[in-house]
């Protein structure tokens, strides 16, 4: 629910919202549904047995705080900023104003009664800001990819924009969206056959397609409450079955998450070139 700068972020900020209650419309009991059905690679319609299992008990799932990583990436004025706005501060403002380096949002979830922390980073699109935010990259459990559906071009730069950020998480397979902003700009039948295009781009890049307006709000709950049920039950999943859910989207130690932000960003002055 709080949106800090990277340069302005302390502390006692971090603390706070992580430790702050879900909202009402972020509780999380059942899986949400997709946005089309036939345009998910996840066919299941219910959170994995073994993650209520655990959920229920409580007992299998380790101490600490629930935190997983997301990075938004797509071209310049696709509509990234607005999109996270939207959800995390219930605005949206026509203004344009470019993104520099990335942004940064904590929203809050429970999930199957588990406190859910969801990392939103919001990165640049333009050119001269990749090498800030593609260091950014590393340790994201979910990636999506935007593109303005009034501008075709943006869909067609998708599959570079998520092969950068597999680059740079080759020991993790992220859970991937590829998601259509300013759908209020496009009467039906036009939208249509942008549809079936992104549709196709989607299976192709193992995504979960989705269209969203920032402006009205359509699907745009739905699409992270879907988000952040889905990175929830792969992270648990994860670690009930022994496997590394705590190192790629499960507990951390919120001391031990701070002190590794502090560290990258005393390396150099951008951040990511040493500039």
């Amino acid at each position: 629910m709080v949106g800090v700068g990277l340069m302005q972020l302390s502390r006692s900020a971090v603390y706070t919202m992580l430790q702050t209650h879900a909202e009402k419309d972020r509780i999380i009991s059942s899986l949400p549904p997709p946005f089309i059905r036939l345009a998910s690679p996840h066919t299941s319609d219910d959170f994995n047995e073994a993650v209520k299992n655990a959920a229920n008990s409580n007992r299998t799932l380790q101490a600490g705080l629930k935190i997983s990583k997301m990075i938004v990436l797509g071209d310049m004025a696709t509509g990234k900023t607005c999109l996270v706005n939207r959800l995390c501060h219930q605005v949206f403002d026509a203004n344009y104003k470019a993104t520099i380096g990335v942004d940064f949002e904590v929203e809050r979830f429970d999930v199957l009664g588990i406190p859910f922390n969801l990392q939103i980073w919001d990165t640049a699109g333009q050119e001269r800001f990749k090498c800030i935010a593609a260091s950014y990259y590393r340790g994201a459990n979910t990636v999506m990819v935007v593109f303005d559906v009034t501008n075709i071009v943006t869909l067609a730069h998708t599959a570079q924009w998520l092969e950068e950020a597999r680059q740079a998480n080759l020991n993790s397979d992220p859970l991937v969206f590829l998601v259509g902003t300013k759908r209020d700009l496009m009467s039906e039948g036009a939208y249509n056959q942008i549809e079936a295009q992104a549709r196709r781009v989607a299976q192709g890049l193992g995504a979960e397609y989705w269209a969203v307006s920032s402006k009205t709000g359509d699907n745009v709950e739905a699409l992270f409450l879907r988000v952040a049920a889905l990175t929830f039950n792969r992270a648990v999943l994860q670690e009930v079955q022994g496997g590394d859910g705590h190192k790629h989207a499960g507990t951390v130690k919120i001391g031990e998450k701070l002190d590794n932000m502090y560290e990258a960003r005393k390396k150099s002055k951008c951040g990511a070139c040493g500039k």
